[in-house]
């Protein structure tokens, strides 16, 4: 495994994910809002689904990652194909669990639960060719069928729902086959490139792969997934059981907006997972130091820059809007998950350095407790204030802070890696100044006019300062770069 990553399919990664998001975008500004309830009970089915997926793939794309690197081409074959057979395996399991408890009690919300588990089984399996397609740093393409083709599907089934086309449950039914289609694609996709097969017998991988060892990192992995719904998506699922599908709807345009921001993050973690694993296997751990640094100031500068836009602009950009009774209430929600999303980018891949060494089974500890306060957090919240869904972005931003900060601790503890150094805390200077001059701006009344303004002082002051600092060399390369190209 090389050590570079492909700066085509960084670039390509980040176009289509951004290019996803603006759809998503366009659709939770102008579509969803009209139908809060519909994008609730969409969200439920999602969050049901983030319950039962971890159980179906049970750690095995995280092992492909993490023992790939180690092994000859037939075997990196044997262990792709053991992970597509133990997904099938666990699938018929969850069918005959599900169908069982079925028998057993019926609500209302069980048709949701079984889209959910429908919609489980396809999203393990565009997981474990995703993770084949990064092990083979073609991730471009898979991307655009996963980010575009739901971000199509949604709106124009909101749509056909809105015309009272087709009916609701249809249309749900018809979102989750989307992505079997998308893992019907993505498979094929990696197949090209990668031409799999199914076995039968994996004595030889096996004999290479510590068995209680690949048995003991999935499971880690798998509770390490299984605990990260609890503590960052269980709002979806405790929203409508303490307030409404609509609430849930509200509080996931928020969530939409803000998760805008991590684009950029996911591609370079997604992308980076195999580099990491190598670094740390060859025990490199200098030059893994340098780069952990290097992306945190990278992603720190664009999680920033774009956060400081969404706040001056933010509520100028929803009053042009013929939505904008619908939306206001998601700016509060919107503005204290953008903090989230800044704070977990700048501290880097920090859960990647974890998960591909020795020290993994703490991502697990940190998940788990993660988890139990989140869910602490959003019962106390919920049931003992007045706060609603605002209280909801409270407990997350305070227990992902204290997350982020924890798994930063521990790193530096065991490894001595750090993503911070005196540039970072330049840079933070830099835009909570900014931030501050900028937002303290006397309003127009124009709504176009105060959002293009703003925003462009905050992209034009904080670009300008950082070309012309040797803080964050990256973003100092690629400023001068689209200059030279454009101007």
């Amino acid at each position: 495994m090389g050590k570079k990553i492909s700066t085509k399919q960084a670039i390509l990664f980040t176009v289509i994910n951004y290019a996803g998001v603006l759809i998503g975008v366009v659709s939770t500004v102008l579509i969803y809002p009209r139908n809060k309830e519909l994008l609730g009970i969409i969200r439920y089915v999602e969050a049901c689904t983030q319950i039962m997926f971890p159980i179906l793939v049970l750690g095995s794309t995280h092992a492909l990652i993490n023992f790939y690197p180690n092994l000859n081409a037939k075997l990196q074959q044997k262990l792709f194909g053991f992970s597509l057979l133990s997904i099938f395996k666990l699938a018929v399991a969850g069918f005959l669990v599900l169908l069982l408890s079925t028998n057993f009690s019926w609500t209302p919300s069980m048709d949701y639960i079984w889209m959910g588990f429908v919609l489980a089984i396809f999203m393990a399996y565009i997981e474990l060719f995703r993770r084949q397609a990064t092990n083979l740093q073609k991730l471009a393409v898979p991307t655009l069928y996963e980010k575009i083709i739901p971000k199509v599907v949604l709106p124009a089934l909101f749509l056909l729902v809105l015309f009272q086309q087709i009916e609701r449950d249809s249309a749900l039914w018809m979102y989750v086959f989307s992505f079997g289609v998308i893992a019907a694609l993505v498979g094929f996709y990696v197949y090209k490139k990668f031409p799999f097969k199914i076995y039968s017998q994996f004595d030889d991988l096996f004999a290479q792969i510590d068995k209680r060892q690949y048995y003991s990192y999935s499971l880690y992995a798998f509770a390490g997934s299984f605990g990260s719904f609890f503590a960052f998506r269980v709002d979806s699922l405790m929203i409508p059981e303490f307030i409404s599908f609509e609430a849930n709807g509200t509080y996931n345009i928020a969530v939409t907006l803000a998760s805008a921001l991590s684009i950029p993050a996911m591609g370079v973690f997604a992308l980076y997972a195999p580099v990491i694993s190598d670094f740390i296997k060859r025990e490199q751990w200098q030059a893994l130091n340098q780069k952990y640094k290097e992306v945190s100031k990278t992603l720190f500068f664009i999680g920033a820059l774009l956060y400081s836009c969404i706040v001056v602009g933010i509520e100028p950009l929803f009053k042009m809007m013929p939505t904008y009774d619908n939306l206001a209430p998601s700016i509060p929600v919107i503005l204290l998950l953008g903090v989230n999303v800044v704070i977990n980018m700048s501290t880097g891949f920090n859960t990647e350095i974890i998960s591909y060494s020795k020290y993994y089974r703490f991502n697990l500890v940190s998940i788990l407790s993660l988890m139990v306060l989140n869910v602490a957090l959003n019962v106390l919240l919920l049931t003992q204030t007045d706060l609603g869904i605002i209280g909801v972005a409270y407990a997350s931003l305070f227990s992902l802070t204290l997350f982020n900060a924890a798994k930063t601790y521990y790193i530096y503890k065991k490894m001595q890696l750090l993503p911070f150094d005196w540039n970072f805390f330049k840079m933070a200077a830099l835009f909570g100044s900014s931030l501050l001059v900028v937002y303290s701006l006397p309003l127009s009344g124009i709504h176009g006019i105060d959002f293009a303004l703003r925003v462009f002082l905050i992209l034009t002051v904080n670009t300008a300062v950082l070309y012309l600092s040797p803080w964050c060399p990256p973003v100092k390369y690629w400023i001068r770069h689209f200059m030279a190209k454009y101007f």
